[in-house]
């Protein structure tokens, strides 16, 4: 089983702000960068088989995640290997596809966990959509912008 969640920083919450600044831009023009390492830190979790991929004690920016979700979801569907990477810190989580399972490790953790590839990258596409309606039903803007057109479920 597949837990793939997030939850928006709450009001008074630090990593709120970095949600709240963007009401004073143009989300059209905010460039992947900025999306990628200023904007929408949130906590996020994942957990397959009970064991804890990504843990929400800490957050991640949105974008970023899910741009890396974008690239390993075309690398597996390529028949490939791929990793999901972290702006805000060094671990790799590795994703080494063997026959219709990918197998989940981490570079800094010794944990191992198998999953059906099937099962995997529909998790990763139902996040890819929470994420997307989120941002774009907070900042309607940001349909326009391309980085964010980029993981839109279209």
């Amino acid at each position: 089983m597949i837990k793939f969640s997030f939850e928006v920083p709450d009001v008074g919450s630090p990593w709120r702000d970095t949600w709240d600044r963007v009401h004073q831009l143009n989300p059209v023009t905010i460039s992947e960068m900025d999306l990628c390492y200023k904007f929408f830190g949130a906590s996020v979790e994942l957990v397959v088989d009970d064991v804890e991929i990504i843990s929400n004690e800490g957050h991640v920016t949105l974008v970023d995640l899910a741009l890396s979700l974008c690239h390993a979801l075309s690398r597996l569907s390529s028949g490939e290997d791929a990793g999901i990477g972290f702006t805000e810190n060094a671990e790799v989580i590795r994703l080494r596809r063997e026959a219709d399972l990918v197998i989940i490790t981490s570079s800094k953790d010794q944990w191992q966990v198998s999953v059906k590839q099937e099962e995997l990258t529909g998790a990763f596409i139902n996040f890819l959509r929470r994420i997307h309606a989120c941002l774009t039903v907070n900042f309607p803007g940001l349909a326009d912008n391309p980085t964010i057109q980029r993981f839109s479920p279209e």
